[in-house]
């Protein structure tokens, strides 16, 4: 099972969502590509500036035609190679490792799902969790 998650932040830092979908196996351009029309459906089409690391899914020539015809709503940062500590999602994942994962021991996959969605929704309901993610960082707004 892969995970994905966004943070996003109004930009006057009045309001964050957490966005989350995991799915069996990896993710690769085709299913990043279905994650991103989702995100702007849940965004309700707003402008986005998405921070992305740099997995090869990411890169791919694929993906690299789909964001050049979504330019009217999205610009894509790339964050530095090896930065984890640049990336708010990095301590999303942290939280949940060390909550609703911490010392898991189940007999299936879609338990873990299932506490890892439980862990996200716990996240949502603590606002200040994913504004205090995005500090970890250094960046700002």
């Amino acid at each position: 099972m892969s995970m994905a998650a966004v943070l996003a932040f109004a930009p006057d830092g009045s309001e964050a969502k957490v966005m989350f979908s995991a799915q069996p196996g990896a993710y690769n351009d085709t299913s990043l590509i279905t994650f991103i029309r989702q995100l702007r459906r849940q965004l309700n089409g707003d402008k986005v500036t998405l921070i992305w690391d740099g997995l090869p899914s990411h890169r791919s020539r694929r993906m690299h035609a789909f964001l050049a015809t979504q330019r009217s709503w999205l610009v894509v940062e790339r964050l530095p190679p090896y930065a984890p500590d640049l990336n708010p999602v990095e301590a999303l994942w942290g939280n949940l490792k060390g909550t609703e994962l911490a010392n898991l021991c189940v007999d299936t996959i879609s338990e873990t799902e299932y506490h890892a969605r439980r862990g996200v929704r716990r996240i949502r309901k603590e606002k200040d969790l994913a504004f205090a993610f995005l500090r970890h960082t250094g960046l700002s707004l």
